[in-house]
């Protein structure tokens, strides 16, 4: 009973309401119309939808943002045309609209593009001047698409953004910014980007990149995310937070391709984006993709300037990359060991086959090439097994061609040929001359302090392992390195250690810390102990390789002194007890300068758990030092 009478008051109502009845008997008439025939006009049909919003009229922009109508065969004319002025003829032959127009100016630019065509003459042109009319009074009618392109064309064709065409084109870009769909806004924001010159500001770069930051969301596939991070990420830290991401959440899917761009993203930049590169090489490792060279090389590049250590993804690089050696560039063999050299990741086979590569292809190397691997093998104090043709080949490419290296980087070969123990007396009398140490010397910047200490470890090699050099030398007031390293704040490992030498010594007179010598390197400790290997106060003894000696008197017979290195972590190379070139280096010139080694690696002192332990280990390796220097 309850329905029936609802139903005859919707009926009841229905009809007695003036509104309702007016739409019922203008419906009525609509679809008589539409029966007749398609009407002739757009504005012809009348609907029930415009009738009950009397005020409220569909704009040509809101018809701009529907579903574009079938193709046309103009459009297909257009997309069929093979040279400019083909598309050209067109405006004279056809009515064209604005989206037509719009569509025959994208088609002239890709013409241009493939064609190599000079855009003078077709913006020159009177037709084009026509489209570009039709398009700057009828811009609203151009659907969106359409006007991405044109906006992109127009760029491309050179068209200056102080007309007035390409003026109202961008403003009525930045008026659809929100309407666009997301493929649109990022393949508008890819152009956009590219197209700006650095530093100078642009309304419409700042809008795009406000949409992109709200809309980050509608990313669902990895060629956008990938585009983006690579070529629009720089310009907003904000939007590239996001597009890590989502990368992170698509990583799965990337291809070979995707992962290279996106690693090197991420390295231009310098984000160090822990989650995604982890995810990365997670992919990177189960996958069994098959790389290509310029891959291999890319990704060694982005994990070394990340300074981000995958063990797994390290050996599969070098095994997909050993067998291709020969087949390598110097360049790309330079660019691949740089890259591990600052990851600190040795791999023999690799390295070996770069040496060799080196060695067959001497006359394909420049000096420049030469010297980067010389100073990639110092890195990782990396000898190879052919170092005779090896160094004979780096040898002959460095004979008078000296003068033709930046000084920098000469002081860095020469100083790394002093790691490998390869420096030969002309190249050390090259760099000690005074005329080209001055500017080292005199320099007050970091780089200036650390190139100074490289001068004085070379000073140091020439004295202490070239028994043939005869100078120059560097003067006694520029040795010495406590001021050049700055006030560096004691390590775990160098604060345990004092405490405890403290200890074993009883005295604090018979122990000495931070110890500068002439050769360029700080000694953690130092102690003197007699002939029955009991301390003796340091301070009271001449010290001829320390940068200041307080004492006069000279060792007692029988005396030793004993000098205390606390090696780190950074200190080795990855996943290795082997030390790095520079502390190899740094070893030796502190035992040839009279002093018996106590090495405290990191690895031994840290599994010590008692102050017990730690004096009893000290004891014991001072006790080693010793009895290896007697049996000499």
């Amino acid at each position: 009973m309850a329905a029936k009478l609802l139903h005859r008051w919707y009926r009841l109502y229905r009809l007695s309401s003036p509104l309702c009845a007016r739409a019922h008997i203008l419906s009525a008439g609509s679809k008589m119309v539409m029966a007749r025939g398609p009407p002739q006009t757009p504005s012809a049909p009348l609907t029930a939808f415009s009738l009950s919003r009397p005020t409220d009229k569909l704009s040509v922009k809101e018809q701009a943002d529907r579903a574009p109508p079938e193709r046309s065969e103009l459009e297909d004319i257009i997309n069929s045309a093979s040279t400019a002025e083909d598309l050209l003829h067109l405006e004279e032959l056809y009515a064209v609209n604005a989206n037509q127009a719009a569509v025959i100016i994208s088609r002239l630019s890709r013409l241009v593009a493939e064609k190599k065509m000079d855009p003078e003459s077709i913006l020159r042109d009177v037709r084009f001047q026509d489209l570009l009319q039709i398009i700057h009074r009828q811009g609203t009618q151009v659907w969106n698409t359409a006007l991405v392109n044109l906006f992109k064309s127009l760029d491309l064709l050179g068209l200056e953004r102080s007309r007035p065409e390409m003026r109202s084109v961008e403003q009525e870009v930045r008026w659809r910014l929100r309407r666009l769909t997301f493929k649109n806004l990022a393949f508008l924001a890819e152009h956009v980007a590219a197209s700006v010159p650095k530093g100078h500001p642009s309304e419409l770069l700042s809008d795009v990149l406000k949409h992109l930051e709200l809309r980050w969301t509608e990313i669902s596939d990895v060629r956008t995310v990938v585009m983006l991070m690579s070529k629009v990420g720089p310009l907003s830290p904000a939007l590239m937070e996001r597009l890590e991401d989502k990368s992170l959440e698509l990583a799965e899917h990337f291809t070979p391709e995707d992962t290279r761009r996106v690693a090197v993203a991420l390295a231009i930049q310098n984000r160090r984006s822990i989650p995604l590169l982890r995810a990365i090489s997670y992919h990177l490792v189960q996958k069994h993709f098959t790389f290509s060279t310029s891959i291999l090389l890319d990704l060694a590049f982005a994990y070394g300037k990340l300074c981000f250590h995958q063990t797994q993804v390290f050996q599969k690089i070098a095994a997909d990359l050993h067998p291709r050696v020969p087949e390598l560039s110097p360049g790309d063999v330079v660019r691949c060991l740089k890259s591990f050299a600052y990851l600190k990741w040795l791999n023999l086979p690799l390295f070996e086959a770069f040496a060799q590569h080196t060695v067959d292809n001497a006359e394909k190397y420049s000096l420049v090439h030469l010297s980067n691997v010389v100073l990639a093998f110092a890195r990782l104090n990396f000898h190879p097994s052919c170092r005779d043709a090896f160094y004979s080949t780096v040898h002959r490419g460095m004979d008078n061609h000296l003068d033709d290296l930046d000084p920098y980087l000469l002081l860095d070969l020469v100083w790394s040929l002093c790691v490998l123990q390869q420096a030969k007396a002309s190249h050390l009398q090259k760099v000690l001359e005074p005329e080209f140490c001055t500017r080292f010397l005199d320099d007050p910047s970091a780089r200036g302090h650390n190139y100074r200490l490289k001068l004085i470890h070379i000073n140091a090699a020439a004295c202490l392992e070239c028994a043939d050099y005869a100078g120059p030398l560097l003067p006694p007031e520029a040795l010495g390195s406590k001021g050049l390293q700055g006030g560096r704040k004691p390590t775990p490992l160098q604060s345990s250690l004092r405490e405890v030498l403290q200890v074993v010594a009883g005295d604090p007179a018979k122990v000495r810390f931070e110890v500068d010598t002439d050769c360029g390197w700080l000694l953690d400790a130092e102690m003197v102990l007699n002939a029955d290997n009991q301390p003796l106060p340091v301070a009271d003894f001449t010290a001829p390789a320390e940068a200041q000696s307080e004492g006069s008197k000279p060792l007692p017979l029988g005396a030793r002194r004993l000098a205390f290195l606390g090696w780190e972590f950074p200190n080795f190379s990855n996943r290795s007890k082997d030390l790095l070139g520079r502390f190899a280096m740094a070893r030796r010139h502190v035992q040839a300068s009279g002093f018996l080694v106590v090495d405290v690696p990191y690895y031994e002192w840290l599994d010590l758990k008692s102050e017990w332990q730690k004096t009893a280990y000290l004891k014991d390796k001072m006790g080693k030092a010793v009895a290896e220097e007697m049996a000499k």
